[in-house]
Formats: C-alpha cells, sequence, structure tokens
C-alpha cells in the first residue's frame, strides 16, 4: 500500500488549528519517510495543528546512507521539528524516557500525544512529573491483540492509568481494548480514527484514464487497492472470479498494491484460470492512486481475521477512500473494517475469506448501475459528514 501523501507546509487549503492549543510533544516510532497507514495518520494530523506548536521525536527510518537521505529531506520539508532517535525502533527504554522529557522541557511543551499507545505510553509518568499537563495515546489494530494477553494486557492497563486519555479507531477495537483499563480508564476512551482526504478522492478522479491505460475501458471492474498480505482477502477475490466470470464474463479484477503475497496470488491466479481476468498494477505512486480507485465500478477488499484474532484489520480507511471515490463497497468482517461500511447503505459486509458471499455481492452490484450510484453516493456523503481530516484534527486539538 502506498504511503499517504507527504506534504510540506505549503499544501493547498490545509487548515491549521490553533487557538488555545498549547505546545505539543509527540512521541512516535512511526512517522514517515517509513511508509505506513499510522504514518499517515501522524503525519496529516500534524500538519493540521499550528506547526508553530508541534515538536516531533520520531524512530529513525532506516541506517543505510539512502535511507537517512531520505529521513533528512524530509525532515528539512516540515513545518514543525523533526527530532530523530537514533534508533530504527523507538521503545520506552530509560534513555529514550530521558531524551522525550528534555525535549518537553526544551521546546515548552505542555502536552503529549503518543502515535501509538503501545509501547511508547509507558513513558506518560515520568513526562507528566517532568510537566506535561495532558497526555493522549491513540490506539490502532495492535493494541487490540496486546488486550488479550495477560502480559501486554497489564502493560496497556498501565498505559491507560498514565495518560488522559486512550483513543480508539471504532467500536471493535475500543471493545476489546476497553477490558483491559481501568474502568475509569476506559471511561476516558475518545474515538479518533483516520481520516479521509476528500478534496483528494472524490468521483471523476481519473479512473477513465487508467482504465484506458490498462485496456479496460469497456469492460466492469471490481478494484481493491492494499498492501498484499494474507489479511486483506485479495486470494478470497481471486477465488470468486470462477463465479464473476459465470455471470458477468467480461469482468476483471484489477489488485492495486504491493506487498509480500504478491507471487502468491499470482500463482493463485493461473492455478484458478482466471489470470487473463486479473490484473496487478504493482505499487502505485501516492497522486496516481484516487484515480485506480476511480478506474473500479466496484471496491472489494475481504479482510479476515488470521492469528487467533492477532491478525486484523483495525479499520480499513481503504473502504472509507474508495467511498469518497463514489464507489459501493465490499468489505469482509475482520475487527473494525464493519466500522468502515455503512451495511446496506454505502456497500455490504461479507464473512472474510467468503469467495461465495463475496462473488454474490460483487455480482449484484455488476448487474445493477442504479445501485451503485445509489451506494457510491450515500458513501461519499458519509465521508464529507463524518470522516474528513479537518473534523478529526478538531477533536485532537480539543483532546491536547
Amino acid at each position: 500500500m502506498p504511503v499517504r501523501p507527504v506534504r510540506g507546509p505549503s499544501g493547498p487549503g490545509l487548515p491549521v488549528l490553533s487557538a488555545g492549543m498549547d505546545k505539543t510533544l509527540i512521541v512516535t516510532n512511526d512517522f514517515p519517510p517509513r511508509p505506513g497507514g499510522i504514518q499517515a495518520f501522524l503525519h496529516n494530523m500534524a500538519l493540521r495543528l499550528d506547526p508553530g506548536r508541534i515538536v516531533v521525536y520520531a524512530s529513525t527510518w532506516k541506517r543505510s546512507p539512502e535511507g537517512r537521505a531520505a529521513t533528512a529531506a524530509f525532515d528539512a520539508e516540515q513545518p514543525f521539528p523533526v527530532v530523530r532517535d537514533s534508533t530504527t525502533m523507538l521503545l520506552p527504554t530509560p534513555g529514550a524516557t530521558r531524551r522525550a522529557v528534555r525535549l518537553l522541557r526544551e521546546h515548552g511543551c505542555t502536552s503529549v500525544w503518543f502515535g501509538a499507545a503501545a509501547p511508547l505510553g509507558l513513558m506518560a509518568p515520568a513526562l507528566r512529573r517532568a510537566g506535561a499537563r495532558r497526555l493522549v495515546a491513540t490506539t490502532h489494530g495492535h493494541e487490540a491483540g496486546w488486550a488479550q494477553l495477560p502480559a501486554s494486557r497489564q502493560l496497556l492497563r498501565r498505559i491507560g492509568e498514565g495518560t488522559d486519555t486512550i483513543t480508539y479507531l471504532g467500536e471493535y477495537t475500543r471493545s476489546r481494548i476497553a477490558p483491559a483499563l481501568t474502568p475509569g480508564a476506559a471511561g476516558r476512551m475518545v474515538q479518533l480514527p483516520p481520516g479521509v482526504d476528500e478534496k483528494t478522492f472524490h468521483p471523476g478522479s481519473g479512473g477513465d484514464l487508467v482504465r484506458a491505460r490498462l485496456g479496460l475501458a469497456d469492460r466492469p471492474v471490481v478494484v481493491c487497492v492494499s498492501r498484499l498480505v494474507p489479511r486483506k482477502g485479495q486470494d478470497t477475490l481471486i477465488l470468486a472470479m470462477p463465479k464473476i466470470l459465470a455471470r458477468v464474463p467480461d469482468a476483471v479484477l484489477l489488485i492495486v498494491g504491493g506487498g509480500p503475497y504478491a507471487d502468491d496470488l499470482k500463482r493463485l491466479a493461473v492455478r484458478t484460470g482466471v489470470d487473463a481476468s486479473v490484473r496487478f498494477t504493482g505499487p502505485v505512486p501516492w497522486e496516481e492512486l484516487p484515480a485506480h480507485y476511480g478506474a473500479g465500478d466496484v471496491f472489494a477488499m475481504p479482510c479476515r481475521t488470521r492469528r487467533g484474532g492477532l491478525d486484523v484489520e483495525g479499520l480499513g480507511i481503504v473502504f472509507l477512500e474508495a467511498s469518497a471515490t463514489g464507489l459501493p463497497v465490499v468489505a469482509g468482517d475482520s475487527g473494525g473494517a464493519p466500522d468502515a461500511v455503512l451495511d446496506g447503505e454505502t456497500g455490504w459486509v461479507v464473512r472474510g475469506g467468503s469467495s461465495d458471499e463475496a462473488a454474490d455481492r460483487i455480482v449484484t452490484l455488476l448487474h445493477d448501475p442504479e445501485l451503485r450510484r445509489r451506494m457510491g453516493e450515500r458513501g461519499r456523503a458519509w465521508v464529507e459528514e463524518k470522516w474528513r481530516w479537518d473534523l478529526l484534527a478538531e477533536r485532537l486539538r480539543a483532546l491536547l
């Protein structure tokens, strides 16, 4: 999955939230140019806070000369200082905690945002003693896994007690994490999911050009945009293709993204006999991603939970980006993915791993242009109502 946008201080139309906000130290292991969804989440939020009141303490992406050069170039473009720890994995060690305390004092920060609650939120008591008045820790998908294991569950409880607020992506992650916390900490939880740039992802984003380039102009297209890993369910879509093609013979599955599962998926397409109807784009640059969503008639990612619940979808921002682009979505029921779909309104939720359910819903949508239009329009409106970055950044500003 391509990294979300890395924009400097002059990004067009970028709202800055500053009124009444004290200086904030962001402590995170996840920050660009390291790619990934959490990294993009934090960066998008940081850009929408007052840059004069933000300091970022983050890990080093790569120690190679090329990695250091890319990191230095990225940091130089930011409208706020980025201080890098020499390690590639920032942990709440005594040394890292002392450096965080020193940065808090040097820059006069009175609030702290932990980009991922576990494990960096364990620094909270030391930062509180150093003068932090507000400490906010954000959870993603992996903290739901922490909540299942006795030792990490106790650490998560400590993080909840040491911070003022733990945020969660959606109802699924809240329901998994809250029982691991004390009642007081669970009662202070606040939803703070990643947002969608509705100005970037919109109907008419250039999908026709992508279809023409790929020779798909007149074919019904099912598009899946995601990192290629088993949890995401691209294999389920390939296994669904014989059933889809039996009813929509000219349909094509467009798989957008890269990842370690790519070769397995290509071999599966050959073994299933549908390789002529499956297209792999490989990794796609960020600026071309909205057009690749727009190349589809239906977006589908039937994600599934794996490894006894430890490998689970935290939310599934791709469903919301597809909705913003005006597509109906077919989502798997893994973890928090259903939180990103209004089932029956913006699309449908199917059992993750069920090729039969995925095929039935996809065929229904491909056969019904009016249903696709109605679900796509409802999805676009929902994103504008609830999932815009500016709304979510305002929520974070209030917490800090």
